[in-house]
């Protein structure tokens, strides 16, 4: 006879299934789909939505996972039953009429988004904004209802789960502490050399051979996965198929080179979850803030480390041309660079987290309704004079319409940014002490310990470890900012 147990794993097998054809439509839909085929795509997926919702709600799960908690099951089997029953108890908060609402109302914002940032429609943009944020204010209180707690910190805790703001506030307020200072320092020192600016035009398919080449080296499995060009870079898709993106600028080789290698930090740690629980919650990625771990490893640590950047220049030369502000030592100062800018996804490290926790105060301001969509541009303003002193009034392009996330209402995603940052630092500190000898081998080229170092203390654990326990296991302790600014001291003030 058929258990409770495997019951319940066939269920969610197919609704791996059916998420598999969702990820590929929505990967689609920003890459290569034509624009009159947003609505009908965006109606598609609204309907793959709510069947999925619908399965996933199905009454009798309930009995199946009571039926399920009796059986002998072994430490997996007991951790993978944990997380479809927290995923099940999510979706059961959900009425179908509102999944299919949300997922309407988030495809046509970011479709429209489109044509209106470019454009610099903030009035356009807001009225479809403001639907997505009545809707998952909806979603919040259902979700706050049941588990006691605020709106935004049920909105985290499918992001990021066991995170609330209290955390966050404490965490980010330590940070916000000694962050400007470590800032106007770094500015200041870099002054005294002065950098040489790259003269383009670079050409788009040598950026796109470049990219490929670093993917290459930084162990991309192309037999299941693929890069492509969207307005946002992403990484999408499936363990098996994975799609990552970036944009092109004939102008500026880097910003394509620095999205390729974060997106595939993604990419990897999706490539390498455990296969022999695919399709089963334990085998997905342990949480928003460990995923971005992965990727700032990679573009961070060691994709901005001198050691990597020397084992590329030869490559970079080869493709981008050889010019004098392409030698290495201005190529590693203009890599390194600490330029506060208006765009989050170009930002330098030491100026991103200020970035997101913008967004993050802005947000959760939002949901817990203390302020309204039209309040967003002269807040964002605010805090942007604040912490990097840019004036933002009128920009919305390039101010509180530059993301991508509120479209389609991923409130609670935006800390997970700078938690991985602390996350990366930790885990990258923790691959020094095992292998003394890194930065020699990422300066040869020969990165397959710091692979197999994530492989046996991250990748193939996929969701069996809460998340400061994943964090305890490979570091030796649970979360530690500490490691984040003695990383950001050692390269802006110390080298």
């Amino acid at each position: 006879m058929t258990s409770a147990y495997q019951e319940l794993s066939r269920t969610f097998q197919r609704l791996s299934r059916f998420g598999h054809l969702g990820a590929i439509a929505g990967v689609d839909m920003q890459t290569t789909m034509p624009p009159g085929g947003s609505q009908a795509r965006g109606e598609a997926m609204a309907e793959l939505s709510v069947f999925i919702h619908e399965v996933l709600t199905d009454k009798r799960l309930g009995g199946l996972f009571d039926a399920a908690q009796q059986e002998s099951l072994n430490d997996v089997e007991q951790v993978n039953l944990s997380e479809m029953q927290r995923a099940w108890q999510q979706a059961t908060l959900l009425p179908a009429s509102l999944v299919e609402a949300k997922s309407l109302a988030g495809s046509r914002c970011e479709h429209a988004w489109r044509q209106q940032r470019p454009a610099n429609d903030w009035q356009g943009f807001s009225a479809n904004l403001k639907e997505v944020v009545k809707l998952s204010r909806e979603e919040a209180q259902l979700r706050a209802d049941a588990l006691g707690v605020s709106r935004y910190d049920a909105l985290l805790d499918v992001f990021e789960p066991g995170m609330t703001s209290a955390q966050l506030d404490q965490t980010f307020g330590d940070l916000k502490s000694w962050l400007p200072d470590l800032l106007q320092q770094a500015v200041a020192k870099q002054q005294q050399t002065p950098i040489a600016q790259p003269v383009g035009p670079f050409a788009i398919e040598s950026q796109k051979q470049l990219g490929l080449s670093v993917m290459k080296t930084l162990g991309f499995d192309f037999n299941h996965g693929r890069l492509d060009v969207s307005a946002h870079p992403f990484c999408g898709g499936v363990p098996e198929d994975v799609r990552i993106t970036t944009r092109y600028n004939e102008n500026d080789f880097l910003s394509a080179m620095m999205g390729v290698i974060h997106e595939t930090g993604h990419a990897r740690y999706e490539q390498n979850l455990p296969k022999q629980w695919r399709g089963q919650p334990v085998a997905q990625a342990r949480s928003t803030a460990i995923h971005e771990s992965q990727s700032l490893f990679m573009e961070m640590q060691l994709g901005r480390s001198k050691a990597f950047l020397q084992h590329i220049h030869p490559q970079v030369v080869a493709l981008m041309g050889d010019q004098p502000a392409l030698a290495l030592n201005n190529f590693i100062r203009q890599t390194q660079r600490v330029k506060p800018g208006f765009i989050r996804v170009d930002a330098d490290e030491l100026s991103y987290p200020a970035h997101v926790i913008l967004r993050y105060e802005i947000e959760r301001a939002l949901i817990e309704g203390e302020i309204e969509v039209d309040d967003i541009p002269a807040l964002w303003d605010e805090k942007m004079q604040q912490s990097l002193g840019i004036d933002t009034r009128g920009n919305y392009r390039d101010g509180c319409m530059q993301d991508i996330h509120w479209t389609d209402g991923a409130f609670g995603y935006f800390p997970t940014y700078t938690l991985g940052a602390m996350y990366a630092a930790q885990l990258f500190q923790a691959v020094k002490r095992a292998i003394p000898q890194i930065e020699t081998l990422i300066q040869q080229g020969d990165l397959q310990p710091v692979f197999d170092w994530l492989q046996q203390n991250i990748w193939q654990h996929g969701s069996r470890f809460p998340t400061q326990q994943l964090l305890i296991n490979a570091t030796g302790e649970a979360l530690n900012p500490h490691y984040f600014r003695q990383h950001l001291e050692q390269r802006y003030l110390s080298e």
